[in-house]
Order: structure tokens, then C-alpha cells, then sequence
């Protein structure tokens, strides 16, 4: 896959890549796809929760129960 860029945006991708340790720009277009697929899997993990029934409320006994879980499971 060939994209081409006007030379503003392929003057900014050489930047990125030279600065945020890329080997290529390849490599740097990867990585903004990935952030992407995880930034709509998180929106959709979000909104799937916001439509889901509400749970019992997170107060301090919901909390001082999950640490207790926790250090149950650390001294195992």
C-alpha cells in the first residue's frame, strides 16, 4: 500500500519517525492503526457498558472488599 503525502505531512511523518524511534515511516503508520483499532474497541467497550445495567454502586465497601480479594490472592 503506497500513500502519498504533500510534503507538510511527509515532512511530519520523517520527524516522527526519526524522533519516536522508528525504523521507517511504515513502521510509524502501523503503529497510528493500532492506536486506532484500540481507541474504537475502547469506545465501543465503553459504550457497550453504558448501555448495560447498572451495577451495585462503587462506594468504600465495594473498594475495601476488592483489596481484601487482593491481598487474599498475594499471599497465595
Amino acid at each position: 500500500m503506497n500513500i502519498p503525502l504533500p510534503d507538510s505531512l511527509k515532512s511530519f511523518v520523517d520527524e516522527r519517525v526519526a524522533e519516536g524511534g522508528y525504523g521507517t515511516s511504515s513502521e510509524y503508520g502501523r503503529e497510528l492503526i493500532r492506536r486506532d483499532q484500540g481507541r474504537l474497541h475502547l469506545r465501543s467497550l465503553l459504550l457497550q457498558g453504558g448501555a448495560s445495567v447498572s451495577a451495585d454502586p462503587a462506594d468504600h465497601a465495594c473498594f475495601d472488599s476488592l483489596r481484601q480479594r487482593i491481598r487474599r490472592h498475594a499471599r497465595r
